[in-house]
């Protein structure tokens, strides 16, 4: 198979072309935590979406922790596929798989000890922790199927195949949807419902993908997967290195939005059920604009492989660019249909008053943290785990100490201010350290 070339001048069409399929899929994921939201926020009783609101953020931060099965096999992937080492790709996806089986096993054995961690951090009621304990013993047992696909992502990701893996990331969506769907409005399964859809989703994507890229792989590269020579020293050492600096990294972002839970909690569950529909937006914001940073994270290896150093400088403004101005739309859409969507969300009209107040938070931030998310996807192409994880240990420390200071003074807005801060701090740490990505030229 022919490398793909791509010339010095990289235009913003390229990006897009790229980026609309990640566009659509990024968009799914998010929904999904709405349509879990709605159906939990319109039961009647607050419990409901806070156990969901934790167990989901809990779990969350246990899977996102292990991103870096995707985000370290985009990085590799891409820069093999940059030098035309297709061998190299397909060790690297079987490596992780090993590592995402073994992963999935602690993570069941554990779910007691999770489950103890719980309630001895968050206040809630006695029946809000039965939800939670429920919701744990079903979605515990999705992670095998949940961390091979963040692989596949990866994978398709990495050789530029983004209608792939976006169509991959839609399937379990919809899945997700409808299952969560069907089990609490017809079944009355309130949050054991909403696992029972993640598990049942997660299991029949992973499926499909899995014997569509068995047989995409002996196509495009002419090579059947083998489980042999996994264990090159050289490699695993690799392997481990930017998994484990991007293991660090990622859980300290999830741990960031669980703290947010977790102040919210501190400040009553009625704050914790708004900052979990607050926390929608956000989330829908991140995984829209994270679709350039997606799109362009292969790219971004594969110029680095061909060392295309005017390529890569032009993706990088580019994709900047773009990430901004449509965090700028998606602020716009949200001041003109702000309330219907919080009004479908939940029908309890407290939480509706206390959310309209927080209104200015959800506009401001998708713009500031554009810049950060699309570093990410650059330092995620460069394979540049170190800083990625150096950056986002210093903020992550920062926020936590300024979201105590400002939550104990203006409560949940100074919560919300903290994590405005968080955004700017991320993009601050990470522009340090671009310059290293340049010696790779």
């Amino acid at each position: 198979m022919k490398s793909i070339k791509y010339s010095t001048k990289f235009s913003k069409k390229q990006i897009i072309l790229l980026s609309i399929p990640v566009f659509f899929s990024n968009l799914a994921t998010p929904l999904v935590g709405i349509v879990d939201t709605s159906l939990m926020g319109n039961l009647g009783e607050t419990k409901y979406l806070a156990a969901t609101s934790i167990a989901t953020s809990v779990m969350t931060m246990v899977i996102w922790s292990f991103g870096f099965l995707r985000m370290g096999t985009v990085g590799i992937v891409s820069q093999a596929y940059g030098r035309g080492d297709y061998r190299e790709i397909i060790r690297t996806l079987l490596r992780n798989f090993v590592i995402a089986i073994f992963i999935s096993l602690v993570i069941i054995i554990l779910k007691p000890l999770i489950n103890t961690l719980i309630q001895h951090f968050f206040n809630t009621s006695i029946e809000t922790q039965k939800l939670i304990n429920s919701y744990l013993n079903v979605r515990v047992f999705s992670v095998p199927a949940e961390l091979t696909i963040y692989i596949l992502i990866g994978f398709y990701l990495g050789i530029q195949k983004t209608k792939i893996s976006s169509l991959m990331v839609i399937t379990l969506s919809i899945l997700n949807i409808v299952f969560s769907s069907i089990l609490v409005l017809s079944y009355n399964l309130n949050v054991t419902g909403v696992a029972f859809g993640s598990l049942f989703a997660s299991f029949i994507t992973v499926s499909i993908f899995s014997l569509f890229t068995y047989r995409f792989i002996i196509k495009k590269f002419k090579l059947i997967p083998r489980f042999e020579k996994l264990t090159i020293k050289s490699k695993l050492l690799k392997l481990f290195n930017i998994n484990i600096d991007i293991f660090i990294r990622t859980l300290f972002v999830t741990f960031s939005f669980l703290w947010v839970t977790y102040l919210g909690s501190k400040l009553g569950e009625d704050y914790l059920a708004v900052n979990t529909i607050l926390l929608q937006f956000i989330i829908l914001a991140a995984f829209f604009l994270d679709a350039y940073a997606f799109s362009t994270e292969g790219v971004i290896g594969f110029t680095i492989g061909r060392k295309n150093k005017n390529s890569f400088l032009t993706l990088v403004k580019d994709s900047i660019q773009l990430s901004f101005i449509t965090a700028l739309i998606v602020s716009f859409v949200y001041i003109i249909f702000f309330k219907q969507i919080v009004n479908i969300i939940t029908d309890i009209e407290l939480l509706r008053f206390i959310s309209y107040k927080h209104f200015l938070w959800v506009i401001i931030i998708p713009p500031i943290a554009s810049f950060c998310y699309q570093l990410d996807g650059i330092f995620i192409g460069a394979s540049q785990t170190k800083e990625m994880r150096n950056a986002m240990i210093i903020s992550v420390l920062s926020f936590i100490i300024i979201s105590i200071y400002l939550t104990k003074y203006f409560g949940n807005h100074g919560l919300w201010f903290s994590l405005m801060c968080f955004m700017i701090l991320r993009s601050l740490t990470l522009k340090f350290y671009f310059s290293k990505i340049l010696r790779k030229f």
